[in-house]
């Protein structure tokens, strides 16, 4: 996880992200990085209250990374030693990818090959990590919601370099935009998913999601269009070092979640949520966005 030092509303991703809130970045702009580094502080010490091994590196001043608290888009590490850098869409982003952060983690885990997709960004083409893709690792399939940060051809050198079967389809909000990253409409755990079909307007489409989900032995927990705009997609769940099983999300989407919900989710696993207000509205992002989670084998 990346603490931030610049936090603030992105005008380079404002676009393509109608999760973002000019009206709210307008009203918070000069405590937004003070409100931004309170939230994430206090996420990451419940995090590490429940027992979760939390890696923290603090942003740089320079150069100016308005969004370097989402990691997650322009790295994955994964249980083979392998770690893939992504292409970003938004230059000021290609500006988070960190050589030290990789190195530091290098002297703590096996790193047996990086896979370089950055070379994308030259002919347009992206692939923003795990916003775009969705990942079952323990079936090695990746889900992806094709948006202008999500691009066909990525997505299809993604799978060959890592032998992960690829998902593709189309989705987008109730006003008809695109969904900018799948991980806000879609979280795949170990023996349950959470996706908003209503999202995916092609029936057929949403069949075959849903197909591939029942597929996977994954028990599918359908939100709403309306919780998907308060980021009950953008869930994640991880292991404290204990072996438990926490569903992560923040408390605008635990909020937006019925009780029915609730207790079936809370069958499988602990629900974790936290205040991101500041960060939602601003950086259009929340829970699952913030983690770049690490399954590099340890030495």
């Amino acid at each position: 996880m990346i603490r931030p030092v610049r936090f603030g509303f992105n005008e380079q991703t404002a676009d393509s992200n109608a999760f973002q809130d000019s009206k709210l970045a307008a009203q918070t702009k000069d405590v937004a990085q003070e409100d931004a580094r309170r939230e994430f502080d206090e996420m990451t010490y419940q995090l590490q209250a429940m027992g979760v091994d939390v890696m923290i590196y603090d942003d740089t001043i320079d150069p100016e990374t308005p969004d370097s608290i989402f990691p997650n888009n322009w790295i994955s590490f994964h249980a083979s030693g392998t770690v893939v850098l992504y292409p970003m869409q938004a230059e000021n982003r290609r500006l988070e990818r960190r050589q030290d952060i990789i190195d530091d983690l290098s002297q703590r885990f096996h790193v047996a090959r990086i896979i370089d997709l950055t070379h994308f960004e030259q002919e347009g083409k992206f692939l923003e990590g795990t916003g775009s893709l969705v990942l079952d690792r323990m079936n090695r399939v990746a889900f992806a919601s094709l948006s202008p940060r999500t691009h066909p051809d990525v997505l299809a050198e993604f799978g060959r370099q890592t032998g992960y079967r690829t998902i593709s389809f189309s989705s987008a909000d109730a006003n008809g935009q695109a969904i900018y990253h799948t991980n806000v409409m879609m979280c795949i755990a170990d023996t349950f998913a959470i996706v908003c079909l209503a999202a995916i307007s092609d029936p057929d489409e949403r069949l075959m999601v849903r197909q591939e989900l029942e597929g996977l032995n994954k028990r599918i927990i359908d939100v709403s269009l309306e919780q998907m705009a308060n980021f009950a997609g953008n869930m994640l769940m991880i292991l404290t070092k204990k072996g438990q099983k926490l569903l992560v999300m923040s408390t605008r989407a635990y909020n937006s979640l019925t009780p029915k919900q609730i207790d079936l989710l809370d069958d499988y696993t602990t629900l974790l949520h936290f205040d991101l207000s500041t960060i939602e509205g601003n950086g259009g992002g929340s829970a699952r966005c913030m983690i770049a989670e690490v399954h590099l084998p340890r030495k």
